[in-house]
């Protein structure tokens, strides 16, 4: 598959992405401080987490073989375009006098469905583009890009939301999406063209085909069982970070808002790393080693004192950079270890195998908080998450995967 120019069209998608991603950022962290600020509820947060994660992990393996049929140029283009009418329609629900939460978590349940659609196709483009020595820096650069609207989203979000109201802070993601669209408009992205039916049975059929290149790789298996495990821990103690910042240390929304940039300084650290350096290590080395790196600054976090704000900080930061390696490096042994054309099933299968234990994790938030605490939650998730990545250097399957292919440095012309 010809790949010259590469670089080039990938500034086009980077362009527009960026500027989505940072705007996404940006509105998602205002709805954050606006939900912890008026319900100060674990379950509150906890059900907005469930409206936007569970659609997405419950279509998400069928919308995969659809984004492998279909042009993932174009599946892009209408998912930004969905997600965006879905944030348009919220303006109108979202006031600061109140509002129906029910209508809040049908919403955020529609932008999923969009996403189960468009971060596999993301993810899958990848491959039709760029030469595959090339993927793991790409990879960094991705997280670089999301590591910057980490950054530059929650202080944006914050100013937002402290000088507007919240349903005019929403307008913010319609723009995002606009840009991301245009971009596309201006580049080429190979479609593999697929000779099949649209019968349920050959659907079904193609869906079976995507869980056999995981099971049949015996790595890749494993490799997806302990990144459930661990998001299980991570989703209900990471949806909980701004209840940690509130009431175990004491802050406010700017103290809030600082966790989250020092979460995206992290994740720019990280990016900037693999983007840059040439890195020789095993890919699955890097995210054994960064679940356990995760898992201890999530243990610290919920272990430090009251008065110890500046290590909270110190602490996300690490955190930041240790899960920007670890989502750059696993992407990447997917992208290598499944053909292109099986990709999109493939990531959606994942996203949904990741996210549907995860959902059903924050059905038990609000009970975890309110009987051990958001603090101990930390400490016990983190220390989950170390196991995890203590059992994978003894999993010989996974230490496997890739060992051919990291024999030579990664360059970057």
């Amino acid at each position: 598959m010809e790949k010259k120019n590469w670089f080039k069209t990938y500034i086009y998608i980077w362009s527009g992405q960026f500027v989505s991603l940072l705007t996404s950022s940006a509105v998602n962290f205002a709805v954050i401080i606006w939900l912890s600020l008026h319900y100060k509820s674990a379950e509150v947060l906890a059900f907005a987490g469930i409206a936007g994660l569970l659609p997405q992990a419950l279509i998400g393996p069928f919308a995969g073989v659809f984004i492998d049929r279909w042009d993932r140029k174009k599946v892009m283009i209408f998912a930004d375009a969905f997600i965006a009418l879905c944030t348009f329609v919220m303006t109108f629900v979202l006031t600061e006098e109140g509002t129906d939460l029910s209508l809040i978590y049908l919403l955020l349940a529609c932008r999923s469905i969009g996403s189960a659609f468009h971060s596999p196709a993301m993810q899958a483009v990848a491959p039709l583009i760029v030469p595959e020595d090339k993927l793991l820096r790409v990879s960094g650069i991705n997280q670089m890009l999301q590591s910057v609207s980490s950054i530059a989203g929650p202080a944006l979000g914050t100013l937002a939301i402290t000088y507007f109201p919240i349903n005019q802070v929403l307008y913010l993601d319609v723009i995002g999406a606009t840009a991301a669209i245009i971009s596309l408009l201006f580049v080429t992205i190979p479609h593999l063209a697929v000779e099949t039916t649209n019968s349920v049975a050959a659907v079904w059929n193609d869906l079976k085909v995507g869980l056999q290149a995981i099971y049949h790789n015996k790595g890749l298996s494993m490799l997806f069982l302990y990144a459930m495990i661990a998001t299980f821990c991570i989703m209900p103690v990471a949806i909980m970070f701004p209840l940690l910042t509130i009431d175990h240390y004491g802050g406010d929304k700017w103290a809030m808002s600082v966790i989250e940039i020092v979460w995206g300084i992290g994740m720019l650290v990280g990016g900037s790393f693999l983007g840059i350096a040439r890195v020789s290590v095993p890919k699955i080395i890097l995210v054994n080693i960064m679940h356990i790196v995760l898992g201890l600054t999530f243990v610290w976090s919920g272990w430090f004192p009251a008065s110890w704000y500046i290590g909270f900080v110190l602490l996300t930061t690490l955190g930041g950079i240790a899960m920007s390696i670890f989502s750059a490096a696993f992407m990447t042994i997917i992208q290598e270890e499944v053909q292109p054309h099986m990709l999109g099933r493939v990531f959606s299968l994942y996203f949904s195998m990741a996210i549907l234990p995860s959902a059903i994790g924050l059905l038990f938030t609000g009970f975890i908080a309110d009987a051990i605490g958001v603090a101990n939650a930390f400490v016990i998730a983190g220390g989950v998450v170390i196991l995890v990545g203590i059992a994978s250097f003894f999993t010989p399957s996974l230490m496997r995967l890739g060992q051919k292919k990291e024999a030579t440095p990664i360059e970057l012309s």
